[in-house]
């Protein structure tokens, strides 16, 4: 029993946040099926493999120092944040470079970085929640640990994964060679920086005054995070804007379906009808299209017909002309 409660706990919140962060996608979601994948390699590939090479290498240090603590020390502020995020991370690596035509923008970045890091965090607060709570303190710390593993640090293996999504999101789209080296080390960096702060002071400071900086610290951060992903919905929403009004002007979008197109109160408003009268599946098809047209026309419009994107245009417009008739608006 203890166990299945350590594993509910450890899960059903991150499936939740996983749905959230699945949502605020809200233009042009990505496939279940692909994040469904990375948060899996989280979940199993990248919690299990750093398991067993933080162990190693903090057994390292403990036979070289001979300090338990520094060994401890090491592994927290060192070993764990470059291992963690550095697995975490190869997961976005493969989107970015296997199922490109998918990673389209910013927020694509932070969705595909932030599931994969849920699910690391799944595997990683059931462990905590058993193995550190009920085994060594029985209910009571159990519980406790649910509180600080769910309430007061749940969000912090997205945030810092997800600067390695933005770093790589800004490297897909821009033509620079400079921006498309250093965007991704840069996002790594901070991802490896906010990692090891948070880690380096609830080793040094601990006891509740050390969780009580250090959550004020991690809200901060989710805080600004919570800003950037409004401010990168509302940049979607414009880019939508721009892109779909020659659809609008060369007939494949009417005038209400353009304006649904951009909104996404009058997308969800389109699509519950259309559950109610047959015509979701093409609803639904016909919005997602207009996403993944209005940025395969950006990516055109900064890079080039990079990978084919002059005919996924062609394919795109073909699409939303055979949906126009059965898509609600």
């Amino acid at each position: 029993m203890p166990f299945l409660v350590s594993l509910f706990f450890g899960f059903a919140p991150m499936f939740l946040f996983a749905y959230i962060l699945y949502w605020t996608d809200r233009y042009e979601r990505e496939p279940k099926i692909l994040l469904g994948a990375v948060f899996f390699w989280g979940m199993a590939i990248a919690a299990g493999g750093a398991f067993i090479i933080n162990t190693v290498l903090g057994m390292g240090v403990y036979v070289f120092t001979g300090s338990e603590s520094a060994s401890d020390l090491a592994t927290g502020s060192i070993i764990a944040p470059i291992v963690e995020e550095s697995l975490k991370g190869l997961a976005v690596l493969i989107v970015f470079f296997v199922f490109r035509k998918e990673f389209d923008s910013i927020l694509d970045g932070i969705v595909y970085a932030g599931i994969t890091a849920l699910g690391f965090a799944a595997t990683e607060n059931t462990h905590y929640i058993y193995n550190m709570g009920y085994l060594d303190g029985g209910w009571d710390v159990l519980w406790f640990l649910v509180f600080v593993r769910v309430i007061l640090v749940g969000w912090q293996h997205p945030f810092y994964t997800s600067f390695i999504g933005i770093g790589l999101a800004m490297a897909r789209l821009n033509r620079s060679g400079l921006v498309k080296f250093f965007a991704p080390l840069f996002g790594f960096g901070i991802a490896l920086f906010t990692h090891a702060m948070h880690n380096t002071l609830a080793s040094l400071l601990g006891g509740l005054s050390g969780l009580a900086i250090g959550t004020a610290l991690d809200w901060t951060g989710w805080l600004f995070m919570f800003i950037f992903i409004l401010w990168a919905i509302s940049s979607e929403r414009k880019l939508l804007k721009l892109h779909l009004q020659e659809e609008y002007t060369l007939g494949l979008l009417s005038a209400q379906q353009y304006h649904t197109a951009i909104s996404t109160g009058k997308q969800s408003s389109a699509r519950l009808r259309a559950l109610f009268s047959g015509r979701y599946a093409a609803t639904r098809r016909f919005y997602q299209v207009c996403g993944e047209l209005a940025h395969k026309k950006n990516q055109f419009h900064k890079l080039g017909n990079e990978r084919n994107n002059v005919e996924l245009i062609q394919e795109y417009r073909a699409e939303l002309g055979a949906l126009k008739e059965q898509a609600l608006v």
